[in-house]
């Protein structure tokens, strides 16, 4: 997570900019975002669904998130430093909500949330980035996060987004625009990814400078085998070398520059 710890929810709110978005199971909308409904919420202890898991490969900026949690009411069940760890805490401690960063070292937040769906039905996930690009947002509704929090927000908004995905419902932080809502709920179309979740995992492991053998070991499959997804993904993006596979993959999100 590129936001240094202290400035991450430095920036003050504008009021003006409350688009936050709420969309329960049922499909019901509304603005849970309204300063009244923040203060109400911040004043009471942290009620029902409460332990947490926190995924971020800086250090500090995890310690400090940690921090603000527990004094809110939750309880940190386990930190990981980069997505594969965070699935497999998230197999281990089963918690309530687990926060993401977008970019992290082998498995990205997006695909780090498809696998724990898959290995903790109950766990929701929430991207905690610095991205407010559509194609990002999208990309991350779509792989089922049900929260997505801006680094720029404050504290507020991100015990807000908790509360809201415990609840079952989808929370899109302030400075998310309402077109992107729309978008997700299906008004506007968006370009299907050519790449399968596989393909991601091996692509951003390729991209990170991880040799065939060490892909293999890492995703469990044989060197026979990582080759020929990486060949795959060439053919599929129209990319001919490593530097043009590092290339995409930081316009993808899926590391950093």
């Amino acid at each position: 997570m590129g936001c240094p710890a202290g400035n991450a929810y430095a920036q003050q709110e504008d009021p003006a900019h409350h688009l936050a978005l709420h969309v329960t199971v049922a499909g019901e909308r509304h603005n849970a975002t309204h300063p009244a409904n923040r203060r109400h919420e911040m004043s009471n202890p942290v009620a029902g669904p409460r332990r947490v898991l926190l995924a971020d490969d800086h250090v500090i900026f995890r310690q400090g998130l940690k921090g603000l949690l527990e004094r809110e009411g939750f309880e940190v069940v386990a930190e990981a430093s980069d997505g594969r760890e965070a699935v497999q805490l998230t197999q281990q401690t089963n918690p309530d909500v687990a926060i993401l960063d977008f970019a992290m070292p082998q498995l990205s937040g997006p695909d780090a949330a498809e696998e724990i769906a898959r290995v903790s039905s109950k766990t929701r996930t929430i991207l905690l980035t610095m991205h407010a690009e559509e194609p990002y947002i999208i990309k991350a509704l779509q792989t089922g996060i049900r929260g997505y929090v801006l680094k720029t927000q404050t504290a507020a908004d991100l015990v807000g987004a908790i509360m809201e995905v415990a609840r079952g419902g989808i929370y899109l932080s302030p400075g998310v625009s309402q077109a992107i809502a729309q978008a997700y709920l299906g008004k506007t179309e968006t370009p299907p990814d050519r790449l399968t979740a596989r393909e991601r995992q091996v692509l951003q492991l390729v991209a990170e400078g991880k040799t065939t053998k060490e892909v293999a070991q890492l995703l469990g499959i044989s060197p026979k085998t990582a080759d020929s997804h990486r060949t795959r993904i060439m053919t599929k993006l129209g990319i001919h070398d490593t530097a043009g596979l590092v290339r995409y993959a930081i316009r993808r999100g899926l590391i950093q520059p």
